[in-house]
């Protein structure tokens, strides 16, 4: 109820005689925070410190608040760094700042800064729980590393701490991601036997694994079993369903899976949504024919760095530069807090420009919902069987009837559309997208980068990654294999050296998609040797080789062929007498 709030909290800061206690102070950086708001968060952190009648001071509870929405935003070197502060503190960090901040870190991929942050805990007396363990669970296997994963979770058991459904949704999630897939399964099995440890977005995870290995029949014969089980299938697993019925062109296996989904109407509800949908953009278009385009284009896409430079000027909060409000006490003991609500003070940021957030599980909201999921839904299906116009058509429907789209929907929309070499409407799409400031997200920018990749604009990439680490974002692997593979095929051979090492030195493990890529460029580059080293190193990680492996491979071994074919002519011509 962000509105709602907002309109009591104007009417009591209107109220005269009427102050702010600590706890209310607190909730209301809470809330803010919630919302993304940092500017009225260090606004109401620097009214507390500067209180003359010392009877509001920010607390413990106020710090963890900051912390959190600085944590929220993608702010987690800030965040660290008032961690760091408290700790020399009389506001000791408790058991909530540890596990936000070992939780940010996971999310970011800063698998450094979360043990430290970890073995700190561990040492000052707070004994991590299952939602600790949970976060160092999800963010090692999202950085590929399954052993020190695997490792965490068998610590896990030995001290004695309480594995939940969600920790085993996390291991077989991030066994069958990591191409562990008999683990998984063998996992799954074991705690279906048990007869515990298991939910519906369990079956949901084994499901989707299903789908997108084109096992359909089993797919459905686990959706029937998990309905007998009691556990009722969600949107995204009928999602999941129906882009592989669709892909396969299987329709009249709706009707199987109705009757396998007896307790809920959703999948009635997502036909008769599909047949309205189709009705809606069957309607014989008006008289007069609108030529206008629905992403209007403003500039080109290689002009990305406009919009990136505003935004840097905007949330760049590390710039060092002087600020107009008044300076910092040396003798406080959060410095670097009170520097943040200064240079809120004069910048006054106040939009979600960047969110490491990831969307939440949909659930059903009954037959009559036409919200942003469904859309997504059908968004998805149409995209996945190249339907593009379709899904246009479904977007801008959608958007005239006042459903708002989230980073998801122009997402995949910018995606096709970066696919296809629309670069124009791609861009389109992103002024868009700020323009009613809907933050941008990895995903984001990972299209962004494919983009420009296949542009051949590497170094416009490479700055554009510079200005999300400025933002507080964070790279992932398929940003690091997206970018390696632009510098690589810009001849840039020195700069994906350096790249590779970063990506390692970040706690992320490279996947055979980056030993491939290596593999391949090094290749190209004439640098054999190389490209042996990187082929040697994958087989020692015990990365397994798939089938872009062998097609580079061959190349590999073409290559050294010529090679010492032109070495034996040389050598021939020197041994030639004449």
């Amino acid at each position: 109820m962000r509105v709602e709030f907002k309109q009591v909290f104007a009417k009591l800061r209107e109220k005269k005689g009427f102050e702010f206690d600590t706890w209310g102070y607190n909730v209301c950086i809470h809330a803010f925070g919630c919302w993304g708001d940092l500017a009225s968060c260090f606004a109401l952190f620097k009214e507390m410190k500067d209180d003359g009648k010392g009877l509001v001071a920010p607390d413990l509870c106020t710090y963890n608040s900051l912390i959190t929405a600085l944590c929220r935003l993608g702010k987690v070197d800030d965040a660290l760094v008032v961690w760091e502060e408290l700790n020399g503190s009389a506001h000791h960090p408790d058991r909530f700042t540890y596990t936000n901040l070992i939780h940010a870190c996971c999310r970011t991929f800063r698998m450094g800064d979360a043990t430290r942050v970890f073995n700190h805990m561990q040492s000052h007396g707070f004994r991590p729980d299952t939602l600790v363990y949970n976060s160092l669970l999800d963010g090692h296997f999202k950085a590929t590393k399954v052993v020190e994963a695997c490792q965490l979770f068998e610590k896990m058991v030995q001290e004695g701490v309480r594995p939940s459904c969600w920790t085993y949704n996390i291991l077989i999630h991030g066994l069958l991601r990591n191409g562990r897939a008999e683990a998984a399964y063998t996992m799954f099995c074991d705690l279906k036997k048990k007869g515990q440890f298991v939910d519906g977005i369990t079956y949901s995870i084994v499901v989707l694994q299903l789908c997108k290995e084109g096992q359909l029949e089993e797919a459905l014969q686990l959706v029937e079993e998990m309905e007998s089980r009691g556990f009722m299938a969600d949107l995204v697993t009928i999602t999941s369903l129906l882009i592989s019925i669709h892909r396969h062109g299987c329709w009249d296996w709706t009707d199987r899976l109705m009757k396998y989904i007896r307790e809920s109407d959703l999948v009635l509800s997502v036909l008769k949504w599909k047949a309205g949908m189709e009705a809606a953009m069957k309607n014989p278009p008006g008289k007069k024919k609108d030529y206008s385009p629905m992403f209007p284009s403003k500039g080109d896409f290689s002009d990305i760095m406009s919009i990136m430079t505003s935004a840097q000027d905007t949330t760049n909060m590390n710039d060092g530069e002087r600020t107009s409000c008044d300076g910092i006490d040396e003798w406080s003991s959060s410095p670097h807090m009170d520097k943040l609500a200064n240079q809120m003070c004069s910048t006054g940021y106040f939009s979600q420009l960047f969110t490491p957030s990831r969307g939440q599980r949909v659930q059903e909201k009954g037959p009559d919902s036409f919200d942003i999921d469904m859309v997504n839904t059908f968004l998805s299906i149409f995209l996945a069987k190249g339907k593009l116009s379709l899904a246009c058509k479904l977007f801008e429907i959608f958007s005239d009837a006042g459903v708002s789209p989230v980073s998801y929907s122009y997402n995949s929309i910018m995606s096709s559309f970066v696919k296809k070499g629309y670069f124009t409407e791609a861009w389109a799409v992103l002024t868009e997208m700020g323009e009613n400031f809907c933050p941008a997200d990895t995903a984001t920018y990972n299209m962004i980068i494919q983009g420009l990749g296949k542009m051949g604009q590497a170094d416009l990439a490479s700055a554009v990654l510079d200005r999300l680490l400025k933002q507080g974002g964070y790279l992932d692997i398929v940003m690091y294999n997206t970018l390696i593979n632009a510098l690589g095929k810009a001849g840039r051979i020195e700069e994906v050296n350096k790249l590779f090492e970063q990506m390692r030195s970040s706690g992320i493990n490279p996947d055979v998609v980056t030993y491939n890529t290596l593999i391949e460029v090094h290749s190209k580059a004439g640098l054999l040797k190389d490209a042996y080293k990187f082929l040697k190193m994958m087989l020692d990680a015990g990365c397994t080789p798939n089938h872009v492996t062998d097609t580079t491979l061959d190349y590999l071994g073409k290559e050294i062929d010529k090679l010492r074919f032109q070495r034996a002519s040389i050598l021939s011509e020197k041994d030639d007498p004449s």
